[in-house]
């Protein structure tokens, strides 16, 4: 097979890149407004059962960590032979970013009574382990059996249990089993403003695995030596039937991101099948390129981006900058106050802040991009 692979198999697939650059800018996007109380819908978490365009992002992220893998390992594979420095690589691959997701919960303090435990980097991290010893280990078809599983075995547990004093198969913030698994186990390291429960928490990240598999599914098709137009109907038409099982699901057990439901699963990983299938076919097959310029450069250092602009975020918070009334406000209020605030609206003005946040990044990433500069872990 190894001889065979199509030129879309074997070479870097841009398209990738563009939906992986699309997907960390609108994280940082929508992780930066100039105030969190004034926030267009769209760019803010749906409360919880329900979606809206920010609720895609992560999945989106995880499945193009999925889709990832067996490109990268897939000619390793195919030639056979031991695994093991494949095992170490991602081990070691695994620890930095959980380590790197830690460490921004932790910034600046690092207050470890209290330090978040889960997180964005940490799910990433975890599903990344796992869904690549799956791929080194099974067959596609074990691995569409997984899924499934996963997503059977994860709806069957949230109907079936719920937290002490709830009624059976409870899904609220407060009465979910995953919820209440978070608060038993995490305690105090559970994430701040959810209390009662982590979006990111221990038991969603079963269903979250699936997502990443769905991402290597999609990378196992993108190997095959079918033909680029095949390659193209394929993500659509799965994407399709996932969208279609995803929304039907959706009366049975919601759509929800802070549970990452079963139906939130497939829901989602449809529309990233479907949006990976548009990308591939407008730059890898028809090569419209240009347009897509900005996003290759964050795409090839997505978690420079991600671990960079967090920092950056977090520091703006907590700077004071002494003004003439003798107040001190922090850095980040005294840019939205003075630069936006005071010729926009409220919600414009905190959009603009963040595509301003979003823009210095990208002159920042453009800098690396043009030194050849790659920081990967």
């Amino acid at each position: 097979m190894t001889n065979t692979l199509t030129r879309s198999a074997t070479d870097r697939l841009i398209s990738l890149d563009v939906f992986r650059g699309i997907t960390i800018a609108g994280m940082v996007l929508v992780n930066n407004p100039g105030s969190w109380s004034h926030v267009y819908w769209p760019l803010a978490h749906a409360e919880w059962h329900g979606w809206t365009p920010t609720d895609l992002i992560f999945p989106f992220f995880l499945f193009i960590v999925g889709v990832a893998i067996p490109l990268a390992f897939g000619r390793r594979v195919d030639a056979g032979g031991t695994h093991k420095d494949l095992y170490l690589k991602v081990i070691r691959r695994t620890l930095i970013i959980f380590g790197l997701g830690l460490f921004l919960n932790g910034f600046p303090f690092f207050n470890l009574s209290t330090i978040r435990i889960p997180g964005v980097l940490q799910r990433i991290a975890v599903c990344y382990l796992l869904a690549s010893i799956i791929f080194l280990k099974t067959s596609a078809r074990a691995q569409v059996a997984i899924v499934s599983a996963l997503l059977l075995v994860y709806w069957l547990l949230m109907a079936r249990l719920s937290a002490p004093g709830f009624p059976t198969g409870d899904l609220s913030k407060e009465g979910s089993v995953a919820s209440f698994i978070d608060r038993v186990v995490l305690g105090s390291h559970i994430w701040s403003q959810g209390k009662v429960y982590d979006p990111e928490g221990l038991l969603s990240t079963i269903p979250a695995l699936a997502t990443t598999l769905l991402g290597v599914l999609t990378g196992q098709w993108l190997r095959t030596t079918k033909s680029d137009y095949e390659k193209v109907a394929g993500m659509f038409v799965a994407g399709m039937c996932c969208l279609v099982i995803g929304w039907g699901w959706n009366p049975f057990f919601p759509i929800n991101k802070s549970l990452w439901t079963s139906s939130y699963v497939l829901f989602t990983g449809g529309l990233a099948l479907q949006f990976l299938a548009f990308c591939y076919w407008l730059i890898d097959i028809k090569n419209y390129r240009a347009w897509a310029k900005p996003f290759v450069v964050f795409g090839v250092n997505a978690i420079a981006l991600f671990v960079g602009s967090g920092i950056m975020a977090k520091l703006m918070g907590i700077i004071k900058i002494p003004v003439a009334d003798g107040s001190r406000p922090v850095l980040k209020a005294w840019l939205f106050t003075n630069f936006f605030a005071s010729w926009a609206p409220p919600k414009i003005a905190s959009v603009a802040f963040a595509i301003a946040f979003i823009l210095l990044w990208l002159g920042l990433m453009w800098i690396l991009y043009r030194r050849k500069i790659f920081i990967k872990v």
